[in-house]
Order: C-alpha cells, then sequence, then structure tokens
C-alpha cells in the first residue's frame, strides 16, 4: 500500500508544478502544531496548497507522504501511519478526510501514539468540537476561503497587491483605491471575478467553468453531505431544490413556509437542518441578526449562495443588488443581518450596500456606519467602492 501511495504522491507533485501561485494561506497559515486540519469548500484549493506546502517543507522526500481518501481504498489509516512511522516518516498530510469512517479515533489514536507531524484537510462541514475523539483539543483548524478579488486580480495580471485589514481599508480607503487605480483599472476585471473568479480551477479551463462549479456542488450535496450528516436519500434531492429555490429568491424576502411546503417537510427544524447543512458545506449562507445567536433552530434574516460564481452557475438572470451583497458577504468569515443598514461586523460597523448613488439616509445615525458601493473607483469619507473589499486577503 505505502509503495501505491508514494506513486500516486510522485504523480501529483509533478502536476502541482503548474501551479507556482501562492495564495493567502501561504503567509497566514503555519503547521508548526503537531495536528493541524485545513477545511474547506471543494474546488476552493486545499489540495493545491497541500501539495505546494509538502514540495517545498525541508524534509527528505522519503519522509513525508501524502494521501488521499478520495482516491485510495484504505483499511486502516492508522496502520499506514504507523508502517510510515517506522520506516522514518516524520509527516503525513491526509486529503479529504472526511470520506474515512471513523476518522476522529483514527486521528487520535496516531496523534497520541506515534511521533509524527499530522496534517489533515477535509469538506467544510466537519465538525471537529463535537466529534467522539474530541479533536479540537487537539487539532489547530485552518478554513480555506475562495479567490479574493486581490488574489484573482495576480492569477490575471501576473502583479502583486497588497491585502489590508478591515480597519484599514475603513480609514485609508481613498489612498489604497487610488493607489490601486494608478496601477490597473478594478472594472476592466471586477464582472468576470464576479462571474467566474471565485474557484482556482477557473484558470485551468474557463470555458467549461460554470459546467465544472455545477458538477462540483452536486459531489458535495451527493458525496460530502452524507459523509459527514446522517441525511435521507430524498433530503439530497431537497437540498438540491433549496440551492435553486434560494437563487431565484431575493434574500430578504424568502419565506420559509413556502420553502417548507415546495420540500415536502413537515416542520420548521427539518427546514433549518438542511440549511445549516449547505451553508457548513459553503454552498449558501445563512444570515441573522445578534438577537438570534447560534442555534440552528432560529429564523435567519437573509439566505444567500455563498459566494457570487454561485448565482450565476445557478441563475440565468441575477438581480444586482443581490449580487453585490453576496459579493461583500463572502469576503468576511462572521457577518450579522443589521437592524439599519444590510450588515453588522464585529457588532461595532455598519454596512449598507448599494449603487453609486446609495445615499446614507438608513444609516445617517449610527455611528461607525458605511455606504459601500458599486461602480465608483474612489470612494469619500465614509462611502467606500465595492471592490475595494476583495483586498481583506
Amino acid at each position: 500500500m505505502l509503495e501505491l501511495i508514494l506513486k500516486y504522491q510522485q504523480g501529483y507533485l509533478k502536476k502541482i508544478k503548474k501551479y507556482p501561485y501562492k495564495r493567502y494561506m501561504h503567509q497566514d497559515i503555519s503547521f508548526k502544531n503537531r495536528l493541524t486540519g485545513l477545511l474547506g469548500a471543494r474546488g476552493v484549493g486545499k489540495t493545491t496548497f497541500l501539495l505546494q506546502y509538502l514540495q517545498e517543507v525541508d524534509i527528505s522526500d522519503e519522509k513525508k507522504l501524502y494521501l488521499s481518501v478520495d482516491n485510495l481504498e484504505i483499511d486502516s489509516l492508522f496502520e499506514i501511519a504507523e508502517y510510515f512511522e517506522k520506516m522514518g516518516g516524520e509527516l503525513l498530510i491526509i486529503d479529504e478526510i472526511h470520506k474515512y469512517q471513523g476518522f476522529e479515533l483514527e486521528l487520535k489514536k496516531i496523534y497520541d501514539i506515534l511521533d509524527i507531524k499530522i496534517i489533515f484537510s477535509g469538506s467544510s462541514a466537519l465538525q471537529l468540537d463535537h466529534s467522539k475523539a474530541d479533536l479540537s483539543r487537539r487539532a489547530v483548524v485552518h478554513y480555506v476561503k475562495g479567490l479574493s478579488f486581490r488574489e484573482f486580480l495576480e492569477f490575471k495580471t501576473g502583479a502583486e497587491f497588497e491585502s489590508y485589514s478591515l480597519e484599514t481599508i475603513l480609514k485609508n480607503h481613498l489612498s489604497i483605491a487610488s493607489n490601486i487605480t494608478q496601477r490597473i483599472k478594478p472594472f476592466e476585471y471586477f464582472d468576470e471575478y464576479i462571474k467566474y473568479g471565485y474557484y482556482p480551477f477557473y484558470f485551468e479551463n474557463e470555458d467549461e467553468y460554470l459546467l465544472k462549479l455545477s458538477q462540483t456542488i452536486n459531489t458535495v450535496i451527493e458525496v460530502d453531505i452524507p459523509a459527514i450528516f446522517p441525511i435521507e436519500y430524498k433530503n439530497l434531492i431537497n437540498l438540491k431544490k433549496l440551492v435553486k429555490l434560494i437563487c431565484i429568491s431575493k434574500p430578504f424576502k424568502i419565506n420559509l413556509k413556502e420553502l417548507m411546503q415546495k420540500m415536502g417537510l413537515n416542520d420548521y427544524k427539518s427546514l433549518y437542518r438542511l440549511l445549516d447543512y449547505l451553508d457548513k458545506a459553503k454552498i449558501i449562507r445563512v444570515v441573522k441578526s445578534q438577537s438570534k445567536g447560534d442555534s440552528i433552530f432560529s429564523k435567519p434574516d437573509k439566505l444567500y449562495l455563498n459566494n457570487t460564481n454561485l448565482l450565476f452557475a445557478y441563475c440565468k438572470n441575477s438581480e444586482v443588488g443581490t449580487t453585490r451583497e453576496i459579493f461583500f458577504s463572502s469576503m468576511f468569515d462572521d457577518l450579522l443581518s443589521a437592524t439599519k443598514g444590510d450588515f453588522l461586523i464585529d457588532e461595532r460597523y455598519t454596512f449598507e450596500i448599494g449603487s453609486k448613488n446609495k445615499s446614507f439616509k438608513q444609516i445617517k445615525d449610527l455611528d461607525d456606519s458605511f455606504v459601500v458601493a458599486d461602480e465608483i473607483e474612489v470612494g469619500y469619507k465614509n462611502k467606500i467602492p465595492l471592490y475595494l473589499f476583495g483586498f481583506l486577503y
């Protein structure tokens, strides 16, 4: 088995040489811990990142091992790890670990008994805090996002652009935008990013991107979600229905009772559970108000697709207002629905999203409030260009 894994590894490493671009994770993620998890939506580049790390880490080839649960039938992760350690192995990378039933206990056993470093990747839907082995106390977990607009620009132009914290953008957006617009015309690329630029595999085959994206989401629903959650087959069909219904609905006008009836569900809890599956798998984004807490059984304020590319993959026609809100929300890990305005971030900053003519009418009495405007290259005072939030990472 080890010989077969090594053969696969050589093939992967040859392929990865075609992808020299280094994403934000190369600066942000450290693998100093002995057990590190890398979670994220299918297609955002976890495997590419892991193989780049494997290629660059300063360990001889025979002491590092990459295996993908997606491509191999594995009887025991622990037995492979144990044999690898006996052969002098030091670094074991396990990709797509959610496909291996009972991986929690195997990882715990490897961590507790063997003297090797383990890196694993899996679906964003994995919930280590509630796993049988309590891996949350042993593993440092990082979440990988799709391409930001900044990264997309670097892919397209070959130029390098700086990323900025939210606070830096809010304070210095005028000078940042002025600097960017002296180098490029943002709107020459922004529409392409909105439609096609979130997943790195766009650059592998641009003509078939939306088709591949639809296939990727179907795989998440049909394979990844059932590997993690107990779900009946009929509800896999309902998950697909939900994605399309959310796509064609305005975020603030979604009728939950109507959604429930269209899927033949008998109670709201069943609907909320399906929404939670899609949210954790990064297919949709459930946005709630500050008052509703984290319970999956509390009513969401808004439902979005996770990123704008999904909007164009699933909907023939998309509202520009919805597109703007999805882009903005996709650049943040956490945000809430605001009582006034569209979003509340860090329980402090209120944002109203709109066109270049959007006014401050709805948020004029709020401290730390900002209008985020599309169709402008450079803002003024508390009016900030929408595209600029694509430079957060």
